[in-house]
């Protein structure tokens, strides 16, 4: 049996053309970009000009980026950074919805200086700008609020947010892991003051991320202890993922029509065959079914009476069936929880359980899409058919 992968949001296999431009830098030319001989510098060059790639994509200054190990550390380094430079505000804004590597670092951040606000959804996962206004103060010290939500695949209108943000002299940050790459994405367009991003979602390497922090922000580094990115992030270069971080990137803004218009076209494919081919029960997309990305889909599947099923199980049941797909749910202390983004958009607990992500990458083919369907109606038939 064929393994149909559908879970691109959590990660895409490296690119060989990607691997290609790394691998010398694994081998022959292995220098650590901040040694002051002929060998360093060589990888140093190499590194400066890969942000001068990463910037010209997204319409940055070079000295605007700063390369990490991730998404989740360029998060919490936006975050934290921007409460070390704010010693006269102590209130973070943020959405129920949002990575747990934002939630993580604004939650533990509570005490008898800081607190949080959440700025709420609307019931199809959109953050608005009257939403967002309606819970600034004098007090709020940074706005953080996704660009693409990673599990419902909706888009949020950034530059009417941090316009809100910015009238109320709030830096604004959005993790833009989902939407690097995939969508048009202009850093002075949007007007941001800090920006998170991650390679492994667009076919690059793992273990390397990037920060926009627009130039003249009040910002503190989280890491420190080295000299490198300019004193803005200790730690030794990975040079061979940022080059190929750079190399990622560009080949996906090369190619983003055509993979835009791709996932178009499988989602179409995906609505026809679950219209047509799924008879165990009834489908339900959770979220904006037009303020959104077309590689990203969560669908929650219901019986008659509103009655959902194990969406554990049937993560557990498709990987038998060759099909790997996601769902929002987390196993703590031997305990399936309904997903955090779905109950907090206002989706009751049985439908956030019955739900799963899927997510399409430039390699899903339309067979793949139907043969998914396929699997997925026996697998649901079988499951259906225990609970009524």
């Amino acid at each position: 049996m064929n393994t149909i992968y559908l879970d691109y949001a959590a990660t895409t296999p490296l690119d060989e053309r990607v691997l290609e431009v790394m691998l010398p830098y694994m081998t022959q030319n292995f220098g650590n970009a901040s040694s002051a001989h002929h060998f360093g510098q060589k990888a140093k060059v190499m590194v400066e000009e890969a942000r001068e790639k990463v910037a010209s994509l997204i319409n940055a200054e070079p000295s605007e980026i700063i390369f990490t190990s991730g998404g989740t550390e360029s998060d919490n380094a936006a975050i934290r950074g921007l409460m070390a430079a704010s010693p006269e505000k102590n209130v973070l804004v943020t959405s129920p919805i949002e990575h747990h590597a934002v939630l993580t670092p604004v939650e533990s951040a509570d005490s008898n200086e800081w607190s949080h606000v959440f700025v709420q959804p609307d019931d199809t996962g959109i953050i608005t700008p009257e939403s967002l206004n309606e819970v600034l103060h004098e007090k709020t010290a940074l706005v953080s609020l996704m660009h693409v939500n990673n599990e419902l695949g909706t888009l949020n209108n950034i530059e009417a947010l941090a316009h809100i943000a910015h009238t109320h002299d709030i830096p604004f940050h959005t993790d833009a892991v989902q939407s690097l790459g995939k969508i048009p994405l202009d850093v002075k367009k949007l007007d941001i003051d800090i920006l998170s991003g991650s390679a492994h979602k667009i076919y690059g390497p793992k273990g390397v991320g990037l920060m926009y922090v627009k130039n003249g922000s009040e910002w503190k580094p989280l890491l420190i202890g080295g000299s490198q990115e300019r004193r803005r992030r200790g730690g030794t270069t990975n040079v061979p993922g940022v080059i190929g971080f750079a190399r990622a990137l560009e080949l996906a803004v090369s190619e983003m029509d055509k993979n835009l218009e791709h996932y178009r076209t499988l989602r179409e494919i995906l609505f026809r065959e679950l219209s047509d081919k799924l008879k165990a029960c009834n489908w339900f997309i959770n979220g904006n079914e037009d303020q959104r990305v077309p590689h990203i889909l969560n669908i929650a599947f219901l019986n008659d009476e509103g009655k959902g099923i194990d969406g554990e199980m049937l993560l557990l049941n498709l990987d038998i069936e060759g099909i790997c797909v996601s769902n929002g749910s987390a196993c703590t202390s031997g305990a399936v929880e309904p997903s955090h983004v779905l109950l907090g958009m206002g989706l009751s607990e049985e439908r956030a359980m019955s739900s799963i992500r899927i997510s399409f990458g430039k390699d899903t083919s339309e067979k793949e899409v139907v043969l998914f369907v396929e699997r997925l109606n026996n697998v649901l038939t079988r499951m259906f058919d225990l609970v009524s």
